[in-house]
């Protein structure tokens, strides 16, 4: 959530060119090769009785598939981190983070195989930005790391009345896709950050589960289960990333929000927290645990007054930074 959070707030609060290229890595990655693993642990002070454990855990495994009373041949997977172990996702982050961005106009966002460059684009200057993917394909290159060229794609945010054509990326000499929009991490972003498609997605899987509550209300379950059901299965669709998006909603998808909502509640016979309740009070605790979190990116954005009861408004020139998140979090705080 915290890297939407921060995507989102590079788009809003620019008024210039943002070049943003998704590059999702290889889903396998090979650790064992050089012990380049175990080297980045010890780089981190991890103790090296750990970094051998791991380095043996990741070693010569073998696996085997087992129907039944039959079973497959085992086979070495030695080079390829173990698929669904819970360790995977840590010791990629591990991996992986040494890969930094060294140019204060380009951004680098990771989450587990998926990196997300942004580039600040000043006067049709591309060189930092596309210096910046050149290096990061090396990395990659130098690290035993894959980067999936098909799945590669590039969003130009721009809202500028007049713009200029750039000449296109190439990567791994082929021609990256240009798109209108991209979902990152469950959340549809457009380059004209419109939140319609994201609202319209999650109304469609909501609606297709309302199909399983009315079927368990006709089993006559009672209300105090059917409320659970919806909060676990229906509004935790609906407010998915809700403290990235709504604020910036128009009021008409608000109203299909909630007019889910009120379908719900006719079905289980009860009144359920509505779409702005919630946001409201997943906004109040998010910015909670920013302003508690020193090392978050986001915590200097909540400044307090002198009085120290309010704190200090952020300064937005445009409408698509006022309903950003820091922004609008700050006000929700400003009136409790």
């Amino acid at each position: 959530m915290d890297r939407a959070f921060c995507l989102v707030a590079q788009f809003s609060f620019i008024s210039g060119q943002i070049e943003v290229i998704f590059l999702p890595l290889s889903v396998h990655f090979q650790l064992a090769a050089g012990n380049k693993l175990q080297d980045k642990l010890s780089q981190l002070s991890v103790p090296a009785s750990l970094c051998r454990w791991i380095t043996h855990f990741l070693t010569d495994r073998r696996q085997y598939v087992r129907l039944g009373k039959t079973v497959s041949d085992s086979v070495t997977i030695s080079t390829r981190s173990p698929q669904g172990c819970v360790l995977s996702p840590l010791l990629f982050s591990l991996y992986t983070n040494c890969c930094t961005s060294s140019h204060q106009s380009v951004k680098l966002i990771k989450f587990a195989d998926d990196t997300t460059l942004i580039g600040l684009i000043s006067n049709g200057d591309e060189t930092a930005y596309r210096r910046e993917v050149a290096r990061l394909v090396s990395w990659c290159g130098h690290n035993n790391l894959q980067l999936n060229a098909q799945k590669t794609v590039e969003m130009i945010v721009d809202f500028r009345k007049v713009t200029a054509p750039l000449p296109p990326l190439a990567l791994m000499d082929s021609p990256v896709t240009i798109t209108d929009s991209f979902r990152f991490l469950g959340t549809t972003i457009t380059r004209d950050l419109k939140w319609e498609p994201t609202i319209s997605s999650l109304i469609k899987k909501a609606q297709q589960r309302m199909f399983f509550l009315r079927k368990l209300r006709k089993l006559n379950l009672p209300p105090r289960m059917l409320a659970q059901f919806y909060t676990a299965i229906i509004e935790s669709i609906l407010t998915s990333s809700i403290t990235v998006w709504f604020a910036g909603a128009t009021v008409r998808d608000r109203l299909r929000l909630q007019h889910v909502v009120r379908a719900a509640e006719k079905v289980i016979g009860c009144r359920l927290p509505s779409i702005q309740d919630l946001y409201i009070s997943r906004t109040r605790r998010c910015a909670g645990r920013i302003t508690a979190d020193p090392s978050h990116p986001g915590h200097g954005l909540f400044s307090p007054l002198p009085s120290g009861r309010r704190l200090r408004s952020i300064r937005t020139r445009t409408s698509r930074y006022t309903n950003s998140f820091f922004p609008s979090a700050i006000r929700l705080l400003n009136t409790k």
